[in-house]
């Protein structure tokens, strides 16, 4: 490949043919697919106290990354605050709807009708909301975060 052909590409100027991707896939050894396929949504649960977290030198602060919002995504964030009783089931929303879900208070069972998990304070889960899900409180009082992503 030329170098005039990949400064043109880092730059966002170039229009590539199929054959310099498939080319830049083969130097980075990743399947061409991954250029043209739509990536699948995945459930996704991390517990209070794991990820990836920076910490700063100044001060006792610590951030961890739950989600990482995608270009050209745009998000909503509600408070819920659930009661104890029967489960709230939701109905797929608009194709890839991706939810999260942050657990503040309580503890509740979360995620898809057909695979939930229980989820305790400052858990996290992110599943797909383009397929039936729940949310259903385990103690009186829970609340959390819930953060719906339109792609």
């Amino acid at each position: 490949m030329a170098k005039s052909t990949l400064s043109q590409l880092e730059n966002g100027v170039g229009n590539p043919s199929i054959e310099t991707l498939w080319s830049i896939c083969v130097v980075l050894d990743i399947p061409f697919s991954r250029l043209i396929e739509s990536p699948s949504p995945k459930t996704k649960v991390i517990r209070y106290g794991e990820g990836e977290s920076v910490f700063s030198k100044c001060k006792d602060y610590q951030a961890t990354l739950l989600s990482s919002c995608p270009a050209n995504v745009s998000r909503d964030i509600y408070w819920i605050e659930v009661s104890l009783g029967e489960p709230f089931y939701s109905k797929p929303h608009n194709p890839g709807v991706i939810e999260h879900v942050i657990i503040t208070k309580g503890c509740a069972r979360v995620g898809l009708k057909s695979n939930s998990y229980v989820l305790t304070e400052g858990d996290y889960i992110t599943y797909p909301g383009d397929l039936p899900h729940m949310f259903e409180a385990l103690q009186e009082g829970t609340c959390g975060m819930l953060i719906s992503e339109y792609r």
